[in-house]
């Protein structure tokens, strides 16, 4: 455990898990923690990985008054975090939101990085274009957010009860709201930020193996925009979870985990490890 400072003497919170085998870097989605990976990163440290988690700005036990909130800032520190730990061929999987901040990141550290997964990954585009007839519109986002700051706690309730299309326990959706509550309110301005962003020139220049990991049933990034991805990125393979909504990986948690080790042992492979 441990903490980076990347803003003015503002820090981000960290985790490094020693391992011998190919660092995997995992970074949570929007308004959530380090805590959403906790059924995937406890396997990979079983199966001997280097495992690395943080909670992104104005999340979780990071600072939450930062200045800057946008994906790319927290691409950086991303990259920052894998320099500072001097993490070799590092695979940075990205859930939702953290999906367009690990391919920032990936494409920050470009030849040092091992491999991109996007779980849900919320990229290239979050939003419809007129030549991306995929996703809601930043009018949409703006209704969320402002329905959270009229009632911040039922909002995000609704918003944790429709991650899973699957039937899961009312505990589980709890974790997932008590995690949304510790976002400060900077953190809106990231989703903002994301409904804005569009990374269809940047997939295109990684040089990496991707995984893309998606639920055909997510109600937050439609499947139909991971299948139009695929072909934009030099090496890219789309995994379909049929019967997951936002969260293949609590919902289809051991073929999902069957398919992110089947991609690390090829990554390791491929560097040796």
């Amino acid at each position: 455990m441990g903490h980076l400072e990347v803003e003015d003497g503002r820090r981000i919170y960290f985790e490094h898990h020693a391992g011998a085998r190919q660092p995997v870097v995992l970074v949570h989605g929007w308004g959530v923690t380090a805590r959403s990976w906790d059924t995937v990163a406890p396997v990979l440290r079983a199966d001997g990985h280097e495992v690395v988690l943080l909670d992104l700005r104005a999340c979780g036990r990071s600072d939450k008054d930062f200045a800057d909130v946008s994906i790319a800032a927290m691409g950086a520190d991303v990259a920052r975090l894998c320099e500072h730990l001097g993490l070799q061929r590092p695979v940075v999987n990205g859930w939702s939101l953290g999906g367009a901040v690990a391919v920032d990141a990936v494409a920050r550290l470009g030849s040092t990085a091992g491999g991109l997964v996007l779980t849900g990954g919320a990229t290239p585009r979050y939003t419809s274009a007129s030549d991306w007839p995929h996703g809601g519109t930043p009018d949409d986002v703006e209704a969320v957010l402002a329905a959270a700051a009229s009632d911040r706690a039922t909002t995000f309730k609704g918003v944790a009860q429709a991650v899973c299309a699957v039937p899961v326990s009312s505990d589980l959706v709890d974790w997932m709201w008590g995690m949304f509550l510790e976002m400060g309110p900077r953190g809106d301005d990231s989703i903002r930020d994301l409904a804005s962003l569009d990374q269809r020139k940047t997939i295109g220049t990684l040089e990496v193996p991707v995984l893309i990991l998606h639920g055909r049933n997510d109600g937050f990034v439609a499947f139909s925009g991971a299948e139009a991805a695929v072909g934009l990125y030099p090496d890219a393979r789309l995994v379909p979870f049929d019967a997951s909504g936002h969260a293949p990986h609590l919902e289809e948690r051991d073929a999902y985990l069957a398919e992110l080790r089947t991609f690390l042992t090829s990554t390791g492979d491929q560097t040796g490890q």
